[in-house]
């Protein structure tokens, strides 16, 4: 009997197609595009890689997105200079659009004025065609919205406050305006303008340290050491932990806001988002350069995150008995009494009536901070924990393997599906209230936003947050900067493979219907693309030193070539 034969049946071809392409790092869920080509016209069918981040789903592009991550992390952590940011001028083209757009918001005015409605939705219509050319022609951003008239030059009322110092999210579309005073609950923090620099100090004129500081969320109940449950189910605050978790990325934001204030320089950071054991999130954070412990903690205890939002404390509908879309009140209305629900306008109006918000997220009492050399091995282990867990989701990481755990997640799961996530958000009908931009389409406490999935657990944002001049450079420059090293490789063995030009190219998806080649004869021919750049490489390698300094180390990390010409 053969080997095969023993083991049972044996693999699908379509199977070993997928195990060798996992084998020599080809993406086994490539994405068929059609390419045109500009200058001949001619049409082809090209398959790119899928660029999932999860591991679970496609392993290569994965262990790619990682990669590139931990060379983000690693570059912009201990840098010893300012990172430059390049910005391209004002084209001729695009002021050009800029001076139209000026004299058709003058013509707005005029027409508002006069009250010729005809015209002004023309004129709008031509400002917001004005605004797509110029995003278009590469402006940043989003353009500014037109204000009528009447609100044109209107002053928010302030009340004295610190405006900056307080959040509140829920903010009102009418002439009301909230208070933004801090807190009294919450120590006062240091004000000091953030000058320009983003780089720590340097000590003994030649080390330049950076930090690892770690924050969690404050106790929602008593809890198992070894798997993180709660010891007292009943009593553990889970609307709570529901609602930090939905609002974290908001209070890591403020947090690093106070920070720079209170040290008075442009701090720059590379957080990695994970869950502890029992489902609340924390943030690891590498900060370049070095803060004093007495500040850090400072901070911590000062910052808070204010919703102002209705309270929601108790569930009106819950089972079969939902709130019903009226087509013609264009509303939902109660099941029973066909009475409209209460507007979002109104539930926010009824806010101001109170003087405590519908929750206030902040960190809790423990901050571990670290001071970390550049180069060292110790910043090479931190680097590797900062990325450990980018592959996985968050039910990943939180396999439950005891029923108290998988009732514990559940428990908390449940809790994050009667959770509003926004102000759109379907849950608010389940409470009585209609949310923002609610239509006949939207099912009451179904909302499909992340933060309601079980595979997130209230952490639907990005796992990474970085700043803007970490290293100076967004992810796809760094990608750019590790095809460039491949060519520069290439070139010293006497191979050329000059850029492609991106203008001659136009990509686009396939219509329904169009024909595309079965996934096993896409990863074959991925994988003897693969191998035959990866023959070129190596060919190049042999045929020339490579560059000089961490040549190696490079070459090491970036482990393949089709990077470097996918597209």
């Amino acid at each position: 009997m053969s080997e095969s034969g023993a083991a049972g049946r044996g693999p699908s071809f379509d199977h070993v197609a997928v195990a060798t392409a996992l084998r020599f790092g080809v993406c086994i869920r490539p994405v068929v595009l059609e390419r045109r080509d500009t200058v001949t016209g001619a049409r082809e069918l090209v398959p790119v890689p899928c660029g999932h981040t999860r591991e679970s789903v496609c392993p290569p592009c994965a262990k790619k997105h990682k990669a590139l991550r931990t060379a983000q992390c690693r570059e912009g952590w201990h840098l010893d200079h300012e990172p430059e940011i390049p910005r391209a001028e004002p084209t001729f083209d695009q002021t050009g659009l800029m001076y139209y757009r000026s004299d058709l918001v003058k013509a707005l005015a005029d027409a508002e004025r006069d009250g010729n409605t005809a015209e002004q939705t023309e004129l709008r219509e031509e400002i917001a065609w004005a605004d797509e050319q110029l995003t278009a022609l590469g402006m940043r951003g989003k353009s500014p919205v037109i204000e009528s008239a009447t609100t044109a030059g209107a002053d928010p009322v302030d009340d004295g406050g610190n405006v900056d110092s307080c959040d509140d999210d829920g903010k009102e579309d009418g002439s009301r305006r909230r208070s933004t005073r801090r807190r009294e609950d919450v120590p006062e923090l240091p004000r000091l303008p953030v000058a320009a620099r983003t780089v720590g100090r340097e000590y003994a004129g030649k080390y330049r340290p950076s930090m690892m500081i770690t924050l969690t969320m404050p106790s929602y109940g008593r809890v198992h050491r070894d798997d993180g449950t709660p010891v007292d189910p009943d009593g553990y605050d889970y609307r709570q932990a529901a609602w930090d978790a939905v609002w974290f990325s908001r209070l890591l934001s403020r947090w690093i806001q106070n920070l720079r204030r209170a040290v008075g320089w442009n701090v720059q950071y590379f957080a990695s988002i994970e869950p502890q054991k029992r489902g609340a999130p924390h943030a690891h954070i590498a900060l370049r350069g070095t803060v004093p412990n007495r500040i850090l903690r400072q901070v911590t205890a000062a910052t808070y995150h204010q919703v102002w939002w209705p309270r929601p404390e108790r569930m009106i509908y819950d089972g079969d008995q939902v709130p019903l879309w009226d087509r013609e009140a264009k509303t939902f209305v109660d099941p029973n009494t066909r009475e409209p629900l209460q507007s979002w306008a109104d539930a926010m109006e009824a806010t101001f009536d109170g003087d405590e918000p519908a929750h206030v997220a902040q960190f809790g009492e423990q901050v571990h901070a670290k001071g970390i050399l550049g180069g060292s091995e110790e910043a090479n282990r931190h680097i590797g924990y900062l990325c450990k867990y980018l592959t996985k989701s968050v039910d990943e990481v939180l396999e439950a393997t005891t029923a108290r755990q998988q009732d514990h997640y559940g428990r908390l799961h449940e809790t994050l599906c009667r959770t509003p996530c926004s102000d759109r958000c379907a849950v608010w009908l389940l409470y009585g209230i209609v949310p923002k931009s609610a239509g006949s389409r939207m099912q009451p406490g179904r909302c499909k936003a992340r933060a309601h999935r079980r595979e997130t657990l209230g952490l639907p944002g990005n796992r990474v947050l970085t700043s803007e001049k970490w290293t100076g450079k967004t992810l796809g420059d760094h990608k750019a900067d590790r095809m460039e090293f491949v060519r520069r490789v290439l070139a010293a063995g006497g191979i050329d493979k000059p850029e492609p030009d991106p203008r001659r190219y136009t990509w686009s998806t396939l219509a329904a219907g169009t024909r595309v080649p079965s996934r096993a004869h896409l990863l074959m021919s991925a994988i003897a693309e693969r191998i035959a750049w990866q023959e070129e490489y190596d060919r190049a390698v042999r045929a020339a030193e490579p560059p000089s300094g961490d040549g190696a180390a490079n070459a090491s990390a970036i482990g393949s070539t089709d990077d470097a010409q996918q597209r």
